[in-house]
């Protein structure tokens, strides 16, 4: 094996394969900056290039833009507090709040530092399973898969810190949410009400960008007075780095974390990097910093993002099941190529095995070199009040989510959740477990009916990692009875509040602003939640029995934990604060983001993305952002014009109306 890694090695001195590594590395550094692309978009743009090619050549660009399309998407994160891709939204907990302390430099070192370190373990990693990976993969059945999402889920509560209540509760909204079309055990509908748009399923892309991506913008639009200065890039390179240092295990771990999930079908990098900042608060003695610009909560994460890609090709080249969309798509070139992934793979074709692992270890060093690089340049942007950068995301957001689908369905689920999670964001309610909860809704269900109809009973929760499992579950849920124990007595007074108290001036508010946690809003998303929920179990009872098993149990759950909830607020109306005018403010604010940002959809839906952006961004310039009527004509001029251009250099579709 040694003979052929060093072969693959000097093969990559071709000037041929050289420059196809470093096109897709260019590649795929710019798409991460791109919201809403990703590895998927990164690969799914790519791969109409590689027909022709020769295999090591064709795996030379893919692999290099796969490598680190989560290195760059970490920029518009921090920056501008817009993540570049779902998995991204984590750092951006930490990342962004260090950011606007002037601290950008440190935080970029962090995360850059930590994808080039995640890269080379996870390529470690997949040199390591050539020889070990069967038993690795086959020693899991049903129920500890099964076990591992419900442990996934359930981070919740150490993701939500002080609202362990509100972060179960989004953990099963999310989890609903990810059952709406086609049972994977039944392959029947469930909540789509007679729409074949959801039928499908809902766009992980769209659900993130609007959860994350649209709430974000919808939040920071009122700030246009205050964000013109808000972030410097400043010093804090060799801080970074020399901090980096310190925090070694938290990679390592980071790392090992990434390359399970990546193993692990149907986990990816989103749930992974959250998996892995769940463990750096588990693991950390002071929680109070997490979500405020700690850097474990960097370092952990950005670790996990890009071992993840290499963790998933373990599965994917050496047993032929693809662990996410862009290895099901590496996998297709393979079948093309007459390359048979499998265990054969090892002896057939073992030089470009190793050619693939070496691609991925130089593309993510010198990905984080040219971000290093490139930086600078970049941090400019943070210098535009995000008002008048607000415009541009969103457009890029719709035409990102727009690509994974094809259909302006996705755009109306993605401003329907930016409104849902500019209200979670608002009350002070963790998003992150909505999203952990979306993305292993369908893997749970297909293990937990696998689960229940192999084996008799409750025999297999005996086996001996089920237990292992169970132990971590329950282990973190006792702890935080404790503790809410331990403050319900010291913050209890004698007006028998102890409860709202607790609840209300908990410090660790995790990464919510909360601006309208002690007002009728919060209130509003206890009865909104029950109501989901108990509709969600009404319309499950049209079920087969197969198909309504999961989604029955969760929506049980949801009603349980909502209705503890509904109490909690109840008993804290006395904390509200009525008619502030920062609270009218941000509602006024956010009011008017959302009905311009249904109108351009709507515009989008008669007459074509292209002609709706020049009536949009204009419109919301002037009356949102307040811009000059010269800046409003050179954005709307620049924007119309690289919409004209991107479908000649890029496979990119708008989204065309009703009326041509």
């Amino acid at each position: 094996m040694f003979d052929a890694a060093l072969s693959a090695l000097q093969s990559l001195a071709q000037p041929s394969l050289l420059i196809m590594l470093l096109v897709g590395v260019a590649a795929g550094l710019v798409m991460g900056l791109i919201p809403g692309l990703g590895g998927t978009g990164a690969v799914a743009i790519l791969l109409p290039v590689t027909f022709g090619m020769e295999p090591a050549q064709a795996f030379a660009l893919l692999i290099g833009a796969l490598a680190v399309v989560h290195t760059s998407d970490t920029v518009s994160a921090v920056l501008l507090g817009a993540p570049g891709s779902a998995s991204a939204s984590v750092t951006m907990l930490d990342g962004y709040a260090m950011a606007r302390r002037g601290q950008a430099k440190r935080a970029l070192s962090l995360a850059f530092l930590s994808s080039m370190a995640g890269g080379l373990i996870g390529a470690l990693g997949l040199t390591l399973a050539i020889p070990l990976a069967r038993p690795l993969v086959l020693s899991f059945a049903s129920p500890e898969l099964f076990m591992l999402t419900v442990l996934g889920v359930s981070l919740a509560a150490v993701l939500s810190r002080g609202n362990v209540v509100k972060g179960i509760l989004c953990g099963l909204l999310g989890l609903l949410l990810g059952m709406v079309g086609t049972s994977p055990t039944t392959a029947e509908e469930r909540f789509t009400f007679g729409s074949l748009f959801l039928g499908d399923g809902l766009s992980l892309v769209a659900v993130a960008l609007g959860i994350f991506g649209l709430a974000e913008i919808a939040t920071r639009v009122g700030q246009r007075r205050t964000s013109r200065n808000l972030i410097t890039l400043g010093g804090g390179w060799g801080t970074g780095i020399r901090e980096w240092l310190t925090y070694w295990t938290q990679v390592i771990r980071g790392s090992l974390i990434g390359i399970w999930a990546g193993v692990l079908p149907g986990v990816g990098a989103t749930a992974g990097t959250w998996l892995a900042y769940g463990q750096a608060v588990a693991t950390a003695k002071d929680k109070r910093t997490f979500g405020k610009g700690d850097p474990r909560g960097i370092v952990g994460p950005e670790s996990a993002n890009n071992s993840v890609e290499a963790g998933d090709l373990i599965p994917t080249l050496l047993f032929g099941i693809p662990g996410g969309v862009p290895s099901a798509m590496l996998l297709g070139m393979l079948l093309t190529y007459g390359i048979q992934p499998g265990p054969a793979i090892v002896t057939e074709h073992l030089n470009l095995l190793y050619l693939i692992i070496w691609c991925f270890a130089i593309a993510s060093i010198v990905g984080a070199f040219l971000c290093f690089l490139g930086t600078p340049t970049l941090a400019k942007l943070t210098k535009v009040p995000f008002a008048v950068l607000g415009p541009g995301l969103l457009v890029v957001m719709l035409l990102g989510a727009f690509q994974g689908g094809g259909q302006i369905g996705d755009l109306w689920v993605m401003i329907a959740l930016g409104f849902v999670g500019w209200v979670l964001k608002a009350t002070d309610s963790p998003r992150a477990p909505f999203l952990i909860g979306f993305v292993l809704a369908i893997p749970m269900e297909r293990y937990y009916y696998l689960t229940a109809t192999l084996n008799d009973g409750l025999g297999w929760m005996s086996r001996p990692w089920v237990l292992v499992f169970l132990a971590v579950l329950i282990g973190p849920a006792l702890w935080a009875l404790v503790k809410w124990a331990r403050r319900r007595r010291n913050i209890a007074s004698d007006d028998g509040h102890g409860i709202a108290a607790a609840l209300l001036h908990d410090d660790d508010e995790g990464e919510t602003d909360g601006l309208l946690k002690n007002s009728p809003w919060s209130l509003a998303v206890a009865v909104g939640s029950v109501t989901v929920c108990a509709a969600a179990l009404v319309a499950s009872t049209g079920f087969s029995p197969e198909a309504q098993l999961l989604p029955r149990l969760v929506s049980v759950a949801g009603i349980l934990v909502g209705v503890v909830l509904l109490i909690q607020e109840l008993r804290a109306r006395q904390f509200w604060t009525r008619g502030r005018t920062a609270e009218r403010l941000t509602v006024r604010t956010a009011v008017r983001t959302f009905t311009l940002m249904i109108g351009f959809l709507a515009l989008v839906t008669l007459v074509g993305y292209l002609a709706a952006v020049l009536v949009f961004v204009p419109a919301y310039l002037l009356f949102v952002a307040r811009a000059r009527t010269r800046t409003t004509v050179i954005y709307t001029v620049v924007l119309g014009a690289a919409l004209i251009a991107l479908p000649s250099l890029i496979p990119v579709d708008l989204p065309t109306g009703l009326l041509g």
